[in-house]
């Protein structure tokens, strides 16, 4: 009589873990494929700024990502400086971007703005093929500004210089 109890207590122990375990096993597999595919594959390589006047290669800085400003738009041959009198030509200006733990897609990081020397927390993530968002912000992002740039796939002259 003890043995038949514990077969139905097996039983249904079989009957309620049987279905959990078979949606995890259909989970596990588009987990790992997730995995494979690196968050930051989608915002790797060159981005043209919001304004058009800036080309920006964002690439892999060790274990995090940054960006250098690669393409200018100016006129003459006087490639235009920084705030501390340094070319603007291959500034680093995305620095430390990490994934965020907290929102899949998102990588939070730091942005110079070479005009002031001010450095900015923000954001970037790519909503869609060939699109990214950065968002530069104080404190918190709700303090901040969003701009949308697109894939680049033009030239850049010599010196940094972007065609006209």
């Amino acid at each position: 009589m003890e043995k038949r109890r514990v077969s139905k207590k097996n039983r249904w122990l079989a009957a309620f873990l049987y279905p959990i375990l078979m949606c995890a096993m259909l989970l596990v597999p588009a987990a790992v494929r997730a995995a494979d595919k690196a968050p930051d594959d989608d915002f790797m390589g060159y981005w043209l700024s919001q304004g058009h006047d800036g080309v920006f290669l964002i690439g892999r800085c060790g274990d995090t990502v940054c960006g250098h400003l690669v393409g200018l738009q100016y006129e003459g041959t006087d490639v235009p400086r920084d705030k501390n009198g340094k070319s603007e030509c291959n500034l680093l200006m995305l620095t430390e971007f990490r994934p965020s733990s907290d929102d899949n897609g998102r990588w939070h990081g730091k942005i110079l703005d070479p005009d002031t020397g001010h450095i900015y927390q923000s954001q970037i993530w790519s909503p869609r093929k060939d699109v990214l968002k950065l968002r530069g912000y104080i404190g918190l992002p709700l303090f901040g500004e969003t701009q949308t740039w697109t894939r680049y796939t033009g030239t850049i002259g010599p010196v940094c210089k972007m065609p006209h």
